[in-house]
């Protein structure tokens, strides 16, 4: 990866509140070149230049660190797909301890040669349907953070949210710029599934006409 575009990187997760050690830039080097890579193959991601990537997916998986409350406990990364945005969290967190899930066989593929590659332990790979976990009592309130970027609608993830975490846990979404209308319905399931609003907040990305809303509840019962 060019010096350049490292630089974009270490500056952008400066603004962020994150610094990036020589280590951890390695690791996101590694990552860029096994995703240009892999990509040949098969469709991770539709961004091409090394400078897209570093924004639109290594930054803005980043833009969630400020919400995570424990680094070093366990995060459930729901629809993982290249590893957006726990991968990247892990690295910045190397204390984190992830679990990406993932329906896709090939994703799946890709993301076990990544931890792999990267040698990032306690990361778990699970190729399945997050459906498929609800009601399984080893994932029943595991969990101290629940995330998804744009994977659901924001009730239907709240409820997903509330079988995985234990009390006190949050649940981090990450969305579209405007997702008023799922704010609004997912007030509706709250009280049911446990949950109350936490917090939420406007991402814009250096250099891109990218904006998104950073949406934080938490589990207060269960």
């Amino acid at each position: 990866m060019e010096k350049t575009v490292l630089h974009t990187l270490s500056e952008g997760a400066a603004q962020i509140g994150i610094r990036l050690g020589q280590t951890e830039l390695d690791l996101f080097a590694a990552y860029h070149r096994e995703l240009l890579l892999w990509n040949r193959r098969i469709n991770l991601v539709s961004e091409k230049s090394s400078r897209e990537i570093i924004i639109r997916h290594f930054l803005d998986s980043l833009t969630v660190a400020p919400y995570i409350e424990r680094p070093e406990g366990l995060l459930i990364d729901i629809g993982s797909g290249a590893g957006f945005p726990g991968i990247p969290l892990r690295i910045a967190f190397p204390g984190l301890q992830l679990w990406l899930v993932e329906a896709s066989r090939k994703k799946t593929s890709f993301l076990s040669h990544l931890v792999r590659t990267l040698r990032l332990d306690q990361v778990t790979v699970v190729r399945e349907r997050i459906e498929a976990l609800i009601g399984e009592k080893a994932c029943a309130g595991r969990f101290d953070t629940v995330l998804s970027r744009a994977a659901f609608k924001l009730p239907e993830l709240v409820r997903t949210a509330s079988f995985f975490l234990a009390p006190g846990g949050i649940l981090i979404a990450m969305k579209g710029p405007d997702p008023s209308d799922e704010l609004e319905a997912a007030e509706r399931v709250l009280t049911a599934a446990g949950m109350v609003f936490a917090a939420g907040s406007d991402v814009s990305l250096p250099g891109i006409k990218l904006s998104r809303k950073i949406i934080v509840y938490r589990r207060v019962s269960r």
